[in-house]
């Protein structure tokens, strides 16, 4: 009886506790089978019981929790956001069981997990040939009027690149608002920053704990950005004594609205879309995203899909291409109705010169050493390549030290003379023409870098001193018209597209490399002795930089042109952008050796906004258009409507052939082997618009491709009227004879005006056998 007894109870606590486990099993069970998805609803399909797509979204959601619950009592689902602007769509977390069905419910298109993404000045303007007495400026009045909304980490509000004196007041359109926030109140904003919100419920839906929830900035990027694109005028801005001078952003009497979806603790394309869904309903003119995702197809890119409704809106978006250069194909935002942007590097280096001694000689290197340095001579020796530390303290204490870099040792050797007791180093190095060296630049203690050649000098002057070689060093120089420039950057990701080979990308090149704009004062700008030292302002570089730029000019253009569409303003940047440097040379790759940049490096070119005011023809493209690509590209219908929001889309004409400024022909890799060894032609057709004279003829002009025929029917074209539409081909032939081997061609279309007439059009042709991975399903025949 004991013995039952005790069998009983040791049951009934077994089960017990059993239940116990199971229950608190629940939750971390669901919080690892649980994930967020973006899920794409047909509009059509709401019931008319709905007044707004939020609450068929509520109850939609509200519906499978029930169901699902009944079934498994695991129930997750927890909507995000309900978008209404951009997309029909609304992202929300799922469990697996609820996914499915969701996929049952009415109205259901498709769904996509919810990824994270990666974001990726004093003289730039100057550099662009912006200039208060004619131009674009004066055109534009600034961009005065304009909205540039940004998708980025937020801003600083208390910068002087957001005072708002010179200000218009805020525009009768605008519908958005400063919200607040986390060290962020509304009267922080004024009639320059006229909208600042926050976006972090894709992390908060993870359980991630946001610091600042708020607009504030707490990294930079969006600060720099921002003030990059629509700062206003502020004097005697510098970093830390380099590029001093009137620091001014591109369309500096534009408006700025912020949209805070970059997070120090992440950011992810639930809290992107949301951005740009608010941004466009706010009312934005041009909206510059300086972030991306790699590896995902048209129908997949939380961009791609809300920038089509921008489109449709008459909202211009540019986009930065990344920072996975120099290899081909490492392109993001390869987006057909944005302008994707490269970044490019300005006729300016940073720097300090060495002083040797009695000698009247001084040597410049590169450097960005932000501290305090005396100019007093000091002994300088040369020690090799610096890499014995033991040598150290016998012979550079109190000594500049020399250092020679040998075998990729240039990191070991400014660590080794950073722990002596040298007061400063001069690193010889080839290293002064790679992308690296604004990494090595921004040294912690006093450093320079210097080419081969002018090594041989300082190390000449101290091999024949009689004396004790003495030397003085002098930081925060800044060098202008320094050449070859512009050059695209190393590490500005190269095309073709992914996600779209058909449309050459990128699109154009603007200022990317250490621009200077503003910055959060409690925001580390830099170190010295390993110690954080602050400024107002930071040289930056990347696509981020760039893209900025060309917002800034798309505004300026949108102001002086209001009835434009997005895809005129890219055209006139595109068709007026210059492919040759300031000395008249072909613009240099420094990825590939300064070699002549292609194409799929620079888009087509350097963008001049003064020429893009004017720019005589335009190549115009409709939303149309660009779903007669989606479906070349052999889209199923519901991937081409998850990117348009309808069910309606024409697939009747199917054409690669979008009406785009740049041609990009993309042969068979293995035609060579074809028995009848035929040459391959392609053809391209295109439709110019007359923006310019009433009366006006172009005539055509090719530059040569090795290796290629190219061809333009008709030669002429003769407009009788502004506005007046006229088409032509362009034939492309490959000649198979000995192309076996791979090739990859660069040149140009010009339509040059004649009668004296200013106006030239140029369009960058890239041909190439080269076979690169794609996201696309459909080949150009």
């Amino acid at each position: 009886m004991a013995s039952h007894s005790l069998h009983s109870i040791l049951c009934s606590l077994i089960s017990t506790s059993l239940i116990v486990l199971i229950l608190s099993l629940i939750p971390s069970s669901l919080s690892s089978l649980v994930d967020h998805y973006i899920v794409f609803m047909d509009p059509t399909a709401m019931p008319k019981a709905y007044s707004a797509s939020h609450h068929w979204h509520s109850a939609t959601l509200s519906a499978l929790s029930q169901t699902t619950s009944a079934n498994n009592n695991l129930a997750s689902s927890n909507l995000i956001y309900s978008y209404s602007h951009v997309i029909d769509r609304f992202s929300a977390t799922l469990t697996p069981t609820e996914l499915d069905a969701l996929q049952n419910s009415p109205g259901y298109i498709y769904s996509i997990k919810d990824l994270p993404v990666k974001h990726d000045t004093t003289h730039s303007t100057q550099f662009l040939g912006l200039t208060a007495s004619s131009g674009a400026w004066e055109a534009s009045n600034y961009g005065e009027g304009m909205i540039i909304g940004l998708v980025d980490s937020g801003l600083w509000p208390e910068s002087q690149s957001y005072y708002d004196h010179g200000m218009g007041p805020v525009p009768a359109k605008w519908r958005g608002e400063c919200e607040k926030g986390t060290q962020f109140n509304a009267s922080l904003c004024n009639n320059k920053l006229i909208g600042a919100r926050a976006f972090p419920r894709g992390l908060i839906a993870r359980n991630i704990t946001v610091e600042m929830n708020s607009t504030r900035d707490t990294e930079g990027h969006g600060t720099h950005t921002s003030s990059t694109a629509a700062g206003n005028f502020f004097d005697d801005a510098s970093f830390f004594g380099y590029a001093p001078g009137t620091v001014k952003g591109v369309a500096p009497k534009a408006h700025v609205a912020m949209y805070k979806a970059l997070f120090d603790e992440g950011a992810f394309t639930s809290d992107i879309i949301a951005a740009i869904d608010r941004a466009l309903g706010d009312g934005v003119d041009v909206l510059s995203m300086s972030l991306g995702l790699d590896g995902v197809a048209l129908y997949e890119d939380p961009i791609a899909l809300a920038t089509f409704a921008a489109v449709e809106k008459n909202v211009f978006v540019a986009t930065s291409a990344g920072n996975e250069g120099p290899f081909l194909g490492s392109l993001h935002n390869g987006i057909p109705w944005v302008l994707t942007v490269a970044a490019g590097a300005m006729d300016r280096q940073f720097g300090a010169e060495v002083k040797l001694g009695g000698s009247g000689m001084s040597v410049f290197g590169s450097s960005l050493y932000p501290g305090s340095y005396s100019p007093a001579e000091a002994p300088i020796v040369f020690m090799g390549d610096c890499l014995n530390a033991t040598q150290f303290g016998k012979f550079a204490a109190g000594k500049i030290v020399v250092c020679q870099e040998r075998n990729d040792t240039l990191r070991d050797q400014m660590a080794n003379v950073q722990n002596s007791t040298a007061i400063g180093g001069v690193f010889i190095t080839n290293t002064t023409s790679s992308p690296d060296i604004e990494f090595y630049i921004q040294s912690s203690f006093p450093a320079m870098f210097m080419t081969l050649k002018d090594g041989e000098t300082v190390k000449k002057y101290i091999k024949s001193s009689n004396t004790e070689p003495k030397a003085s060093l002098q930081f925060r120089v800044t060098n202008l018209n320094t050449s070859p420039a512009p050059t695209v950057t190393s590490y500005s990701s190269r095309g073709p597209s992914p996600s779209c080979p058909f449309v050459l990308k990128p699109d154009i090149m603007g200022p990317g490399s250490l621009i200077l704009a503003a910055w959060p004062s409690n925001v580390e700008a830099a170190e010295v002795n390993s110690k954080p030292v602050y400024s107002n302002f930071n040289l930056l570089s990347g696509t981020s930089m760039s893209c900025p730029h060309l917002a800034g000019v798309g505004a300026l253009i949108k102001k002086a042109h209001p009835d434009w569409s997005p895809a005129a303003i890219r055209s006139a940047m595109m068709t007026t952008a210059d492919s040759l440097d300031l000395s008249g040379q072909p613009i240099k790759d420094s990825g590939y050796g300064n070699r002549p940049a292609t194409g799929l490096a620079i888009g087509a070119g350097q963008v001049n906004p003064n020429k893009a005011m004017d720019p005589g023809l335009v190549y115009d493209a409709t939303t149309v258009d660009y779903v007669n690509l989606l479906c070349a590209m052999n889209f199923t219908a519901k991937q081409i409507q998850v990117i348009t929001r309808s069910s309606t889309n024409n697939c009747s004409s199917p054409s690669l052939d979008l009406n785009y400024p740049s041609f990009i022909a993309l042969f068979s890799a293995n035609s060579s082997s074809s028995s009848s060894h035929a040459n391959q032609v392609l053809e391209f057709s295109r439709t110019v618009t007359n923006v310019g004279e009433d009366v006006s003829i172009y005539t055509s002009t090719i530059t040569p491709l090795e290796g290629l025929v190219v061809s333009v029917v008709p030669e002429k074209l003769e407009f009788k009227s502004k506005g007046e539409k006229l088409g032509f081909k362009l034939v492309i032939e490959s000649d198979n004879t000995g192309k076996s081997r791979q090739f990859l061609a660069s040149g140009y279309l010009r339509w040059k005006e004649d009668g004296g007439g200013s106006h030239v059009v140029q369009s960058p042709i890239v041909a190439t056998n080269i076979a690169f991975d794609s996201l696309s399903s459909s080949s150009r025949n």
